[in-house]
């Protein structure tokens, strides 16, 4: 199995949950040296690779096939948070944020999906968002991102179910990682954001990965082009204010 964005909080997670299960897992991304640390706690392969730089990505997906084996599973936990309303969000920071969502799995699935189709054989899971179908304020550039993102996911499942490989993506709500730091990191924020989830917390990494293990699993096997959320019940609907109930 391949995690991009193996050294994040779900893309670790979702390592130490296939680890724990018993696959060989290879990790890619960016950063050598946190990529390293991760994949040594998780009992993982290190493969430092930018997967905007498909030459690169090429040659280090060759690499693990011949270290480590076919690739059956697949997992682009890749993305950015970019929270600004349109009129003050500039060009270039929404062209950067359709390029590190929606191309980086564009070019990841050139790389993987070939591999997949000469077995026959495989399961892809990829990331949207619980703002692509909930309006939620701020979240313009990254809900078009994922947007593209559950398009890809549904056309693929398509052209690709002939091969045996399921196409599918988690839509998660907040998540507490180190990429999300900024939108839980002080209690007035962690408090406003556990109240618009009707379950009455924010994610972690170990919910999405979850998800991501089934999807991965034989137990999924008539499960393709489906966007699965896992949101703390957000996209059914905000959680209503908590009401104070008078003393008798």
């Amino acid at each position: 199995m391949v995690i991009t964005g193996g050294s994040g909080g779900i893309g670790s997670a979702t390592a130490r949950r296939a680890v724990a299960a018993g696959a060989t897992v290879a990790l890619i991304a960016r950063d050598a040296e946190r990529l390293q640390s991760v994949a040594q706690d998780a009992g993982a392969h290190a493969y430092p690779a930018d997967v905007l730089d498909p030459q690169a990505f090429a040659e280090a997906i060759e690499r693990i096939e011949s270290e480590r084996g076919e690739i059956d599973g697949y997992v682009h936990a890749v993305g950015s948070i970019v929270l600004r309303p349109l009129h003050v969000l500039s060009l270039e920071e929404w062209n950067a944020t359709l390029t590190i969502n929606a191309t980086s799995a564009f070019l990841a699935l050139k790389s993987i999906v070939p591999r997949m189709m000469r077995r026959k054989r495989g399961s892809v899971v990829l990331f949207s968002t619980v703002a692509v179908g909930t309006g939620l304020a701020n979240h313009e550039a990254i809900a078009a991102a994922k947007g593209a993102v559950e398009g890809l996911v549904r056309s693929a499942a398509i052209s690709y179910a002939r091969f045996g490989i399921r196409v599918n993506a988690i839509a998660p709500a907040l998540t507490k990682t180190e990429l999300s730091r900024s939108l839980w990191s002080n209690d007035a924020m962690l408090e406003a954001s556990v109240a618009m989830h009707p379950l009455g917390r924010i994610g972690e990494p170990d919910d999405i990965a979850a998800a991501a293990a089934f999807l991965l699993s034989d137990d999924a096997g008539w499960m393709s082009g489906q966007i699965i959320g896992i949101d703390g019940a957000l996209s059914a609907g905000v959680a209503p204010p908590k009401r104070v109930v008078p003393a008798r």
